[in-house]
């Protein structure tokens, strides 16, 4: 297995975390395939994303892949008028991570981050480990306090 920065970030603070492993198939980097591929829970396996504003630039939050984020509830925690998400060719060139392999560990500067609250009805949330194919679980307050996030709600009502 090969360690990816987040890992080794990780490891160095002394966190906890398990290693999940899951084929990658290019034409369907979907929450619902990781959570089939790796036996967990859709509420369980987050996805990290972001945005900019025009006020403060850079944020993330780290949803349930089978959730919505809010925008305007984004906006709001993150002290914008609105947010926009930010475009999958600038995504690499801003977090160092590509599509499917972004984490919130490790980034290439710290942005201002929320996890979704709804991290805390788990022992352990799944996040991407920096590469596609590969996911870290870990307790969930110990993430948010890792990457100094904020536990909120930021996702879409049905």
């Amino acid at each position: 297995m090969t360690k990816t920065n987040a890992m080794r970030l990780l490891e160095a603070a002394g966190i906890e975390f398990e290693v999940l492993e899951y084929p990658v198939d290019e034409n369907d980097l979907s929450g619902e395939s990781v959570a089939r591929k790796t036996g967990k829970a859709h509420e369980q396996i987050f996805k990290t994303l972001v945005f900019s504003g025009e006020k403060n630039g850079f944020g993330v939050c780290c949803i349930p892949t089978c959730e919505e984020l809010d925008l305007k509830k984004a906006a709001k925690l993150f002290g914008e008028k609105k947010v926009e998400m930010l475009h999958v060719k600038d995504l690499l060139k801003t977090t160092g991570y590509i599509r499917g392999g972004c984490s919130p560990v490790g980034m290439k500067k710290q942005f201002p981050t929320v996890i979704d609250e709804t991290a805390c009805l788990f022992d352990k949330i799944y996040v991407s480990a920096g590469v596609r194919g590969m996911m870290l679980g870990v307790e969930p307050q110990t993430l948010a306090d890792f990457v100094n996030a904020r536990l909120a709600d930021v996702t879409a009502v049905e």
